[in-house]
C-alpha cells in the first residue's frame, strides 16, 4: 500500500513551553517524498500553528 500514517506535531508548543499537540495523518509516501507539514489547531495556544511530521509507522 502506498499510503502510511505519520504523527504530526506543533513546532511553536515547545518554545513557548506549552504542552504539544499531536495528531495523526496519512500521505502517499511514492509521490509525497519529503516531511508533511499541515496548519492545525493547537488547543493549548487556542490558535492554528504549524504542524510537522515527527515519526513514520
Amino acid at each position: 500500500m502506498p499510503r502510511e500514517h505519520v504523527i504530526i506535531e506543533c513546532t511553536e508548543a515547545r518554545k513557548e513551553g506549552k504542552p504539544v499537540s499531536r495528531y495523526m495523518t496519512t500521505r502517499n509516501k511514492k509521490l509525497q517524498i519529503e516531511k508533511v507539514e499541515k496548519m492545525k489547531y493547537n488547543r493549548f495556544l487556542r490558535r492554528h500553528t504549524l504542524h510537522r511530521e515527527i515519526k513514520d509507522k
